[in-house]
C-alpha cells in the first residue's frame, strides 16, 4: 500500500527531475557559442505506479534520456553547403590574388611595355644610327622580358603554394579521419546496452565530419535513421553502421582508418599525387578523382594530372595560365627573331635543338611551316652577292646530302645562284652547313668556308618570304634562333639577348651591313599589327601579339568574375541553410532562460512537496507523544 514515505518519494523524484533539467539548461547556456554543440532536452515520463484500491497510485517521476535536439536531413544539407563554399571560398581567394598579376590598366601591365617597345621601334626607324635609342630599346625590351618573367614567376609560386596546400590539406584530413575513428570506438563504449546518449562525443563527431567535408567531398553512411517526434518534431537521428566514403573509397569503416597517401618522390618538380592504399597494401591512385571542398579547389588550381613525361600538371587553372604565358612569349620571340634574321651577320647558330636530322621538320616540335626563305650574302658595299630561295615543304628535312630536300642539301647544292655561269659566287660557294647526326641535337650552324669572306666584310642573313603577312612565312630561322634578338623559348627565360645587352650599339636597324636602310625596325614596329602563330596546350591561335596577351588577361579576369558570382549564390544559399540548422540545434538565450524559470519553479513546487510530508509526519510523531 502507499505510504506517506511514497509521498515524500514522489517529492524527491520532482527535485531530482528539476535538478537534472537546470543542469542541462546550464549546459547549454554555457555552450551558447561553442562551435558544433547542439542543444539538448531532459526527457522524462512518468514513473511506474503503485497498482491499489480502488486503482493506480502514482509512483513519481523518471528521467528518460538526455537528448540533442538534432536533424539529420538538416545537417546534411548543411555540410553539403559548408563543403561547396569552402570550395568556392579557396577558388575566390585565389583567382583574386592570380587577377593582381595582370593589372593592366592605363600605364600598367605586360600591355603597357609592350606599346613603349614597338614605339621605340618605330623612334629607331626615323632615327637608326642614333645610338641613345638602341641603348634606350635595349633597356625597354629587358624591362618587357622581365616583366614576363615575374608574372610567370608569380603564376608559377601561387602553383607551388597550392601543391604545399595540397600536401597539409591531405595530413588534416588523415588526421581527421583517425580522430573520428577515435571516437567512434568511444560512443560504441559510451552507448553500450543503449543506456546513455554520447551527445557530446556525436556532437564532436559531427563537427568533425563538417571540418572533413570542408576539406574534400566525403560523404559518411550510418547504418539508420531514427526520429522522436514524441519529444520534439525536430529529432531525427542516426544510429548503427559508420562509414565515411571519399569518391568511392572506404576512408573510415567504423573503427578503422583508411589513410590518404600523399607523395612527390617520382615527381622532379615536386607535385604531390594522391593515392588511396587498399587492405591488400596496393595504392590506388585518386588524384585526378578528388572533387569538392579544399583540396579539390587546390587541385583545380594547380591541376588534377599529372604528365608522367614533362613532370607538371596537364590541367589546371594555373597550369593553363602558364602555358599561355609561355607559348605568348614563345610566339613574340620566334616572329621577333625571324624578322631580325633578315640583318646581316657573320655567322647564323640556332638553339640548341633535339631534331633528327632525318625528320621533317614540319611534324618535329619546332613551330615550321611551309614556304620559302631566301639565304641572303652581302658583300662589304651592301649589294647582294648571291641569293638562293630555299623550299620547305611536309617532306623537308635538316640535313642531308647536297641537291636533296633537306635545308642542309638545298643550301649546299651546286648551282648558278646568280645566273652569271661563275662558279665561284654563289651561296653554296660562301658557306658551310653543319648540324650533328648522330645523336640528334646541337646546333644548326650556317658559317662562312673560310676567314677571308670576313674579312673581305661579306655577311649572311636568312629573309622569310611573307607574301600576306609575317604569319605566312616558314618561321624556319626565328624557330631556331638562328639570328637572335630575343634569348630563350619560354616566359620563363625570355632575355634580350646577351650580346645586344653588353652591346646595345650593336642593335640593328637595316638588313644590309650599312646602316642606309631601316627594314628591320621597321617590320619590328609592324609586328605588333600582324597576326603571329601560338600554341598552347595542342590549341592554336593566329592572333597579334596584343591580341593573344588580351586573350590571356580577359580569360583570368572573366574566370576571376565567374568565380565571384558563384561564390555570392553558393554564399547565400549556405546563409539559408546555416539558419536552417541554426533555427533546429542551434542554443537559444531566450528558450534557455524560459526553461530554466520553468525548472527553478518546479524545484520550488516539489521541495514544497517535501516540507509538507515532513510536517504531516512531525505532526504523526506527535499524536504518538
Amino acid at each position: 500500500m502507499a505510504s506517506i514515505f511514497n509521498s515524500l518519494h514522489i517529492g524527491y523524484s520532482g527535485l531530482n527531475a528539476s535538478q537534472v533539467g537546470i543542469n542541462t539548461t546550464g549546459q547549454n547556456i554555457s555552450n551558447a557559442e561553442t562551435e558544433g554543440y547542439t542543444r539538448q532536452r531532459v526527457v522524462t515520463t512518468a514513473s511506474t505506479p503503485l497498482s491499489l484500491s480502488p486503482g493506480q497510485r502514482g509512483n513519481g517521476v523518471d528521467i528518460d534520456s538526455i537528448v540533442r535536439v538534432f536533424d539529420s536531413f538538416v545537417y546534411d544539407r548543411y555540410v553539403d553547403a559548408s563543403e561547396k563554399k569552402a570550395n568556392s571560398d579557396f577558388m575566390k581567394k585565389t583567382m583574386k590574388e592570380l587577377s593582381t598579376y595582370f593589372p593592366d590598366i592605363d600605364g600598367v601591365g605586360i600591355k603597357n611595355d609592350l606599346q613603349d617597345y614597338f614605339n621605340l621601334w618605330q623612334s629607331f626607324a626615323d632615327h637608326p644610327e642614333n645610338s641613345a635609342i638602341k641603348i634606350a630599346l635595349s633597356q625597354q625590351t629587358q624591362t618587357l622580358t622581365q616583366h614576363i618573367q615575374k608574372t610567370r614567376e608569380q603564376v608559377s609560386s601561387l602553383q607551388g603554394q597550392m601543391n604545399t596546400q595540397l600536401k597539409v590539406a591531405v595530413d588534416e584530413v588523415n588526421r581527421i579521419g583517425k580522430e573520428i575513428t577515435g571516437i567512434n570506438q568511444a560512443i560504441v563504449e559510451a552507448e553500450t546496452g543503449n543506456i546513455d546518449n554520447a551527445n557530446d562525443l556525436r556532437d564532436k563527431r559531427n563537427l568533425l565530419e563538417k571540418s572533413l567535408a570542408n576539406l574534400i567531398n566525403a560523404d559518411v553512411f550510418v547504418g539508420q535513421i531514427q526520429s522522436n517526434n514524441k519529444v520534439d518534431p525536430n529529432i531525427s537521428t542516426k544510429n548503427g553502421s559508420y562509414s565515411i566514403n571519399i569518391e568511392g573509397f572506404n576512408f573510415v569503416d567504423g573503427v578503422t582508418f583508411h589513410p590518404i597517401s600523399s607523395s612527390s618522390k617520382e615527381n622532379a618538380n615536386g607535385f604531390y599525387n594522391l593515392s588511396y592504399e587498399r587492405q591488400d597494401g596496393k595504392k590506388v591512385e585518386i588524384t585526378d578523382i578528388i572533387k569538392g571542398g579544399k583540396i579539390g579547389a587546390i587541385l583545380d588550381l594547380r591541376g588534377s594530372k599529372i604528365d608522367n613525361n614533362t613532370g607538371i600538371p596537364s590541367n589546371g587553372i594555373l597550369q593553363e595560365n602558364l602555358n599561355k604565358l609561355d607559348a605568348f612569349a614563345k610566339g613574340f620571340i620566334e616572329s621577333s627573331n625571324n624578322i631580325y634574321a633578315a640583318s646581316s651577320t657573320n655567322t647564323l647558330r640556332s638553339n640548341e635543338l633535339n631534331v633528327d636530322p632525318t625528320q621533317s621538320i614540319i611534324d618535329s616540335d619546332l613551330n615550321v611551316k611551309t614556304g620559302t626563305f631566301n639565304m641572303v650574302i652581302y658583300d662589304v658595299d651592301g649589294n647582294i652577292a648571291a641569293q638562293r630561295e630555299i623550299n620547305i615543304d611536309k617532306f623537308t628535312t635538316l640535313s642531308g646530302t647536297p641537291g636533296s630536300n633537306s635545308i642542309s642539301g638545298q643550301l649546299a647544292e651546286n648551282k648558278d645562284d646568280n645566273s652569271d655561269n661563275n662558279p665561284n659566287n654563289d651561296v653554296d660557294d660562301f658557306i658551310n652547313i653543319s648540324y650533328p647526326a648522330f645523336p640528334p641535337g646541337g646546333e644548326f650552324a650556317i658559317t662562312f668556308k673560310n676567314s677571308d669572306f670576313k674579312a673581305q666584310g661579306f655577311t649572311m642573313a636568312i629573309k622569310d618570304n611573307t607574301p600576306n603577312g609575317f604569319s605566312s612565312g616558314t618561321n624556319f630561322a626565328g624557330s631556331l634562333g638562328m639570328r637572335r634578338y630575343i634569348d630563350g623559348d619560354s616566359a620563363k627565360n625570355i632575355d634580350l639577348n646577351f650580346e645586344l645587352k653588353s652591346d646595345p650599339t650593336k642593335i640593328s636597324a637595316s638588313a644590309s651591313p650599312l646602316e642606309g636602310d631601316h627594314d628591320i625596325a621597321l617590320n619590328m614596329m609592324q609586328l605588333q599589327f600582324e597576326k603571329v602563330d601560338f600554341k598552347s596546350n595542342n590549341q592554336k591561335y593566329n592572333e597579334t601579339i596584343y591580341g593573344f596577351y588580351d586573350i590571356i588577361a580577359t580569360d583570368v579576369g572573366t574566370t576571376t568574375n565567374a568565380v565571384i558570382s558563384m561564390n555570392d549564390a553558393i554564399t547565400t544559399k549556405y546563409n539559408a541553410v546555416e539558419m536552417e540548422y541554426n533555427s533546429v540545434s542551434k542554443v537559444s538565450i531566450d528558450e534557455e532562460m524560459t526553461n530554466l524559470i520553468k525548472y527553478q519553479t518546479s524545484y520550488g513546487a516539489a521541495a514544497k512537496i517535501i516540507t509538507t510530508i515532513d510536517q504531516m509526519m512531525n505532526t504523526l510523531l506527535g499524536i504518538k507523544q
